[in-house]
């Protein structure tokens, strides 16, 4: 038996009956949401970058743990373990037999890169082409003040080592198993759309495995290299500096940049024949690099148009700071295959409709 009660009749105050108001209520809240997206963005763009290099590290464990499984036909779990052992006793290994010299060349190479620098300033402010001591000061000052909060972060060591371990552990345990994290992503995707997100997340796998291949081959082919070429000049530090240049290759252009630099600035101090010896050397390695080892690998791995890779790497640093700069490459990477992608569907839609209005024409 229900209850009688009294209703009130009559529209509610905050009922909206009109169909265009209520499409404009829904734009607006579309546009609403979309400024709250991007605001949370900004706001959450540390941990956000954090987790992006998380997934670059998981995707070079992954590459080699498919590698591995060419040659042993073990679980992904062995093959894992037996990736990170490994790299650690590489690491490790190499620390033991150059660790002293390496931190007796650091200490070397911070004054030895003050010295020139001083003297380089000095030079220039007697040419009248750059400002005094003070002033160049006042403009470092402002422009290290410039970078704001989004990068302060980074500066400090303690910074760095957290977000170092963070990065390592998260790509470790996406390592560990790979489809489980991949399966939750694709369920927040709706179903209609699934299939080709499956599609891009795969071919995004690959471009990033290949893209990450290529990269530590020319790490490794660039240090190797200059410290071989180095050491056979007599200029100092050479094994600190091939480190830092098989470093530095991990970013383009601006890498190669600043490991020329460094060895300008230490071959210049030692003499000017071993600095001429230096200039050689950065010119060689650096041909050879780029006429003859990338375009080998880039056959197998990523083609990406150096300026867009400069252009990125700018926007990047500027943005997001020095780990913005690390992974520029990889961002733009995945965005190359997306808009690929999504291409593609564009074109499959267009040929499928095509074909529709064929099918109808000749009924």
């Amino acid at each position: 038996m229900s209850e009688h009660v009294d209703v009130v009749q009559g529209a509610s105050p905050n009922e909206v009956r009109d169909p265009v108001v209520k499409h404009e209520i829904k734009k607006a809240t579309v546009w609403l949401g979309l400024a709250c997206a991007i605001a949370l963005f900004v706001l959450l763009i540390q941990p956000l970058l954090i987790i992006f290099a998380g997934l670059v590290f998981a995707a070079m464990l992954d590459g080699g743990v498919r590698l591995l499984g060419r040659v042993l036909k073990i679980g992904r779990g062995w093959r894992l373990l037996i990736v990170v052992i490994s790299v650690l006793a590489f690491l490790i290994g190499t620390f033991y037999l150059t660790g002293v010299q390496v931190v007796q060349q650091v200490t070397e190479l911070q004054s030895t890169l003050t010295m020139q620098f001083n003297r380089l300033t000095g030079w220039l402010s007697q040419m009248g082409v750059m400002p005094g001591r003070s002033d160049l000061n006042s403009i470092l000052q402002q422009a290290m003040g410039s970078v704001g909060k989004l990068t302060s972060w980074v500066g400090t060591a303690a910074g760095a080592l957290t977000s170092l371990f963070m990065i390592m552990v998260i790509g470790l345990f996406l390592a560990m198993d790979p489809r489980v994290y991949e399966r939750g992503v694709q369920w927040m995707v709706p179903m209609d759309n699934r299939q080709q997100f499956a599609i891009t997340l795969r071919r995004m796998g690959e471009t990033m495995r290949r893209l990450l291949a290529g990269r530590l081959i020319g790490m490794a082919a660039e240090g190797v290299l200059t410290w071989i070429a180095l050491a056979i000049g007599g200029v100092p530090m050479a094994l600190l500096l091939g480190i830092i240049t098989g470093v530095l290759a991990f970013i383009p252009n601006i890498g190669a940049f600043v490991s020329g630099v460094l060895m300008v600035a230490v071959g210049f101090s030692a003499g000017y024949e071993t600095g001429i010896w230096a200039i050689v050397t950065y010119f060689v390695v650096q041909t050879f690099d780029g006429y003859v080892l990338i375009p080998m690998v880039a056959k197998r791995t990523v083609d990406l148009p150096p300026a867009l890779t400069l252009g990125a790497q700018i926007l990047a640093s500027a943005l997001f700071g020095v780990m913005g700069l690390a992974l520029a490459d990889p961002m733009t990477a995945m965005i190359k295959v997306a808009l690929e992608r999504s291409s593609e569907r564009t074109e499959e839609d267009d040929e499928a409709g095509a074909e529709a209005e064929a099918a109808a024409a000749g009924l």
